[in-house]
């Protein structure tokens, strides 16, 4: 079964608490401190919401649903932060605009590949800097703020090898590397820097360290059994 939250009704089928409570306060799961279970319990949730709600209203009904259900205290903190920042390189970005009559070869318009070999991990497709910035967040560790200042949406095509002293290899790449056989992974494949390096020489981009305050969601008291319906 998918999830589906929509006004009217939500269903959360088998997923983690974190990922709930960060969709109920918007926020990404590293954002939220709280229990060690809250990673490792898989709720299904079935909700009913009140006639005339939008889907703005969701956010809020899941917190009042979390308070129910589960008796959720929290507190806010600022915390500084190491992250970085997507800049434009100083020759220039090495990408065009997407022209929606011209999608980029092997990835229809609308659509984005992802790499996750044991070797390589990359992106494909069409796509605005918020949305490369969010997905590049999520294989450092740490927050990075789009600070191109280019707006609209680009193709982007980066592949690069992950320095595993740094970035963890994600579960879906864990799976592929236990079932290749030696000349499998000889054809996969790989990228020809570490992503500081790709995201300057295949992108025209620059990471750059900067520490930010973040919020966080500090789990005060969270019930591990739900109250019934």
């Amino acid at each position: 079964m998918q999830n589906s939250v929509d006004p009217g009704i939500v269903s959360l089928n088998g997923d983690p608490l974190k990922l709930i409570l960060a969709e109920a306060f918007q926020l990404k799961a590293d954002q939220i401190n709280g229990p060690s279970w809250l990673d490792a319990d898989c709720f299904t949730i079935h909700a009913r919401m009140p006639e005339g709600a939008n889907k703005d209203q969701m956010p809020a009904m899941l917190q009042a649903l979390m308070i129910e259900r589960f008796h959720v205290v929290t507190h806010a903190e600022s915390r500084l932060r190491p992250g970085y920042a997507l800049v434009v390189d100083q020759n220039g970005p090495r990408f065009r605009e997407s022209d929606p009559n011209s999608p980029m070869p092997g990835v229809g318009w609308g659509q984005t590949r992802f790499t996750a070999a044991p070797a390589a991990s990359g992106i494909k497709g069409s796509m605005t800097m918020a949305m490369l910035a969010r997905f590049l967040s999520g294989h450092l560790g740490g927050p990075v703020q789009d600070l191109t200042g280019m707006a609209g949406k680009y193709d982007i095509d980066l592949l690069w090898t992950p320095d595993r002293n740094f970035e963890k290899m994600g579960p879906f790449a864990e799976a592929i590397a236990k079932q290749l056989t030696p000349a499998e992974e000889a054809s996969l494949p790989s990228g020809t820097g570490d992503i500081f390096t790709s995201v300057r020489n295949s992108l025209g981009l620059r990471l750059d360290p900067r520490k930010e305050q973040v919020e966080f969601l500090v789990i005060d008291h969270i019930d591990r059994i739900p109250a019934e319906n």
